[in-house]
């Protein structure tokens, strides 16, 4: 019995710890719940209080009447907007999204208008747009009407570059138009025609690049001079010379400079018709005749006065302007292009120079133009050349068509009057006229749409295809410009 109870005494002796353990455990948890749950309420209550007081915040706050303020105060209509429904089909909407009308050619360059298709401004620029590769060749095409603002453009885009650092060098103005922009931006038109005073001698020096040796002078004025002569000669006789007439025309131009310090058309002429009897081995007046007849018309027959003497005017490249006014010669396509081919020849001399900068060559009423092979054949070579010059080429037709004026179908002449469209990347076609759509679109390229566009231009407006991107733009003047560019004057004079 005793043995019992001292064992039962042992087993309640080690179970009392473990009894004590779960009570703790137990009021541990007690404890832990009531701490979360008073945490718990005191959130709760911050957060109740926070949406109290903003609530209290709102409640306090003056809003407008739902109508907005009554009387003239109220700045609303009587009723609501109520805009129509519009309805259309899935192909048409899908071109409205996400982008409406071209980016534009960006804001570096010449203002030149409105874009009225996005609405924001058009500006141009060949020599930006090369920078950033976005076109490969800075040469122009414009394409107008007459009446359609074509002229006007023109003028506009050559004359606000010349902030930029440009210069204009219109080489035949055969309609006088911009002599008076000349004058007005600080340049200077050379005039010449019939009962002037004013002389142009074809075996002028012209300018010299600074960087150009006297031995590299000589050759180029040698080279200049008698390809200047040989380009005379065959205007007037309107074909190409023979071997035997460039002799005779190389060793009349050297006896001549060598015994002249100022040598001059007629020297030439003499020497041609007379030999010098050192150089004469029998036959070469004979081979030089027609040369010389055809010169000495220059000289001594219905075109003398201009080119029989020592120049009078000076072709100054350093100008922020030089234009060669025709209008005194314009009934003589003859003249016209003999005319052309030396104040190319002088240009020629300054586009050269590496230290020209960025320039402009305006060929206005370009169809009196390319009916010469000798001038066709320069344009050609300085449109080629155009980025080697830094200088961009802007060809004014009338219409694109005119193109097919220019030589025989499959000849040499239409050929390069065809390249230098294709050397064109840009090409700006004002109004034409319903019979010319067809032409103008093939020679483009362009789309069925852009095509239905051109009878429909207003004056100024114009579709520009800048490589391979579509604009139409609205050409905007000063009203400094508009009294300018005006070419209806003489017709507008008795309002």
């Amino acid at each position: 019995m005793k043995n019992s109870t001292d064992e039962h005494l042992h087993a309640s002796h080690l179970l009392e710890p473990h009894g004590e353990i779960r009570r703790e455990r137990q009021a541990r948890k007690r404890s832990t719940a009531q701490i979360v749950a008073t945490a718990r309420r005191v959130k709760h209550l911050e957060a109740r209080t926070q949406w109290q007081a903003e609530r209290d915040e709102a409640r306090s706050a003056e809003y407008l009447a739902a109508g907005g303020e009554p009387g003239r105060a109220q700045l609303r209509m009587p009723g609501r907007l109520r805009l129509p429904k519009h309805q259309d089909t899935s192909a048409t909407l899908s071109g409205h999204y996400p982008f409406l009308a071209e980016a534009g050619l960006g804001s570096a360059g010449v203002f030149v208008g409105q874009d009225l298709y996005s609405g924001g401004s058009f500006v141009y620029d060949p020599w930006v747009l090369y920078q950033r590769g976005m076109i490969t060749a800075p040469n122009i095409v414009l394409a107008g009407i007459v009446g359609s603002g074509k002229s006007s453009l023109a003028k506009s885009l050559y004359t606000r570059s010349l902030p930029f650092g440009r210069r204009v060098y219109v080489p035949g103005d055969p309609k006088g138009e911009h002599t008076v922009v000349a004058e007005a931006v600080g340049g200077k038109a050379i005039i010449l025609g019939h009962g002037l005073r004013n002389r142009l001698n074809p075996l002028d020096e012209g300018h010299r690049a600074a960087s150009a040796t006297d031995a590299e002078w000589a050759a180029q004025l040698a080279s200049r001079r008698r390809e200047l002569i040989g380009a005379l000669a065959e205007t007037v006789l309107d074909r190409v010379l023979s071997p035997l007439e460039h002799t005779a025309i190389d060793l009349a131009l050297a006896d001549a400079v060598r015994s002249a310090e100022v040598p001059i058309l007629p020297m030439v002429v003499d020497r041609i018709l007379a030999p010098n009897p050192e150089d004469d081995e029998g036959r070469l007046a004979e081979d030089g005749r027609l040369v010389g007849h055809a010169l000495r018309r220059l000289v001594a027959g219905d075109l003398a006065g201009l080119f029989d003497g020592p120049s009078t005017v000076r072709f100054d490249p350093s100008l922020p302007m030089v234009s060669l006014d025709l209008s005194r010669v314009a009934e003589n396509s003859t003249l016209i292009s003999v005319l052309m081919t030396c104040s190319s020849a002088w240009m020629e001399a300054a586009l050269a120079d590496p230290a020209g900068g960025q320039r402009w060559v305006i060929y206005d009423e370009a169809w009196r133009l390319m009916a010469y092979p000798s001038l066709l054949r320069r344009m050609d070579a300085q449109w080629r050349l155009a980025r080697h010059f830094g200088i961009a080429n802007m060809l004014v037709f009338h219409k694109l068509s005119d193109l097919d004026n220019v030589g025989d179908s499959g000849s040499a002449m239409r050929a390069l009057a065809s390249s230098l469209l294709a050397n064109a990347e840009t090409r700006i076609v004002y109004r034409q006229e319903p019979d010319q759509l067809g032409s103008t679109a093939s020679a483009l390229g362009l789309s069925g749409t852009e095509q239905q566009l051109l009878p429909a231009l207003g004056t100024g407006q114009g579709l520009w295809r800048v490589k391979d991107r579509s604009f139409v733009v609205q050409h905007q003047l000063h009203p400094n410009e508009l009294e300018a560019f005006d070419t209806t004057a003489r017709m507008s004079a008795g309002r």
